[in-house]
Formats: C-alpha cells, structure tokens, sequence
C-alpha cells in the first residue's frame, strides 16, 4: 500500500526533517517579542507624560506579525521585526504641544501586559506537551 505523502524515501538523506518549531510556535514567540517592545514604548510614553513636545510613539506588532503570517513562510514570521513609531493618529492633548493621556496609556499598558501574558501561558503549554511527547518532562 503507498503512502498519501507520496513514495517512500530512497535514502536518508530525502527523509524531511523532524519540525518541532511550527509557525504557530515561532508566531508566539514574535507576539511575546513584540509585547514586550510595546511595552518599552508606552513605559516611555507615560514616563514623557510632563515633558513638552513629546510625541506619543506605539508599536504595532500586531499588523507586522498578521502580515508575516499571511505569508505562509515559516521564515518570515521568525524574521519578522517590530518598529517603535510616532502615533499619528493622535494630536496633542495639552497646551505644552505633549500628545500623552496618562489614563489612557495606562490602560493600553495593562491591556498589552495581560496580552504578552496569555501568550506566554501558551507557549508554556505547548512546550510542556511536547516535552511530555518527547518524554522529557
């Protein structure tokens, strides 16, 4: 009977490698990388609150990541990188010329932590499962 992945290896060498890492793994990863980049940014944001001029910066690693995954390359998602960028989509909140809304900063800061979170728990779920398959736990 053959196989549905098509004839069997003639040697070692044509055997693909054993994939561990998917792209759902390496996805996981990147958001965790681009929620903590995040952070920085609105760590910075709320630090700069007082100071006249600051312009509000974010990082959107969301639309990076979902680009990256719309791909389909397993590389490109392990490749992809997060830009730091001035917000301009919001104007300036006091008379100094400071675009920073404390509360809402703070908010966003939150929100982004519980987010960087979830993914982390998942991630340390997967890898407790495959270290159980691999009998390694």
């Amino acid at each position: 009977m053959r196989s549905k992945d098509g004839p069997p290896p003639s040697s070692l060498q044509e055997i693909r490698p054993l994939v561990l890492i998917d792209t759902t793994q390496l996805a996981l990863e990147r958001s965790i990388s681009g929620a903590a980049q995040r952070h920085e940014a609105l760590a910075a944001n709320i630090a700069n609150a007082s100071t006249p001029g600051y312009r509000r910066v974010d990082v959107d690693f969301h639309g990076a990541l979902a680009a990256a995954l719309g791909t389909g390359d397993k590389a490109t998602v392990e490749h992809t990188s997060f830009t730091t960028q001035a917000d301009q989509a919001v104007g300036v909140t006091q008379a100094d010329g400071n675009s920073i809304d404390v509360d809402n900063e703070s908010a966003k800061l939150a929100a982004n932590a519980l987010e960087q979170q979830a993914a982390v728990s998942v991630l340390k779920a997967r890898t407790a499962i495959i270290r159980s398959a691999l009998g390694v736990a």
